[in-house]
């Protein structure tokens, strides 16, 4: 049996319960600073080049989208463990 199974099963069987929403707390750090730098980059960029703001905005979502989607993986995964 693997490692992670095996944790995974100890966590199930634990009368402590909460762990789930810490661990999604803990996943949800990392993608905020990441939006958090994305859009402070994106703002930086728009005050340099105002030209190209469309663009940068666009580039911008996309990768706000891409972040987000770790803060989901984090919120399935602690319901699944």
């Amino acid at each position: 049996m693997s490692t992670l199974s095996f944790l995974a099963q100890e966590v199930a069987e634990s009368k402590v319960k909460g762990y789930g929403a810490i661990g999604y707390g803990l996943a949800a750090i990392g993608p905020g600073i990441g939006v958090g730098i994305v859009v402070g980059k994106a703002i930086e960029g728009i005050a340099r080049q105002p030209e190209l703001q469309g663009q940068i905005r666009t580039t911008m979502f996309l990768g706000i989208a891409f972040t987000e989607a770790l803060a989901l993986i984090g919120l399935v995964a602690g319901f699944i463990f």
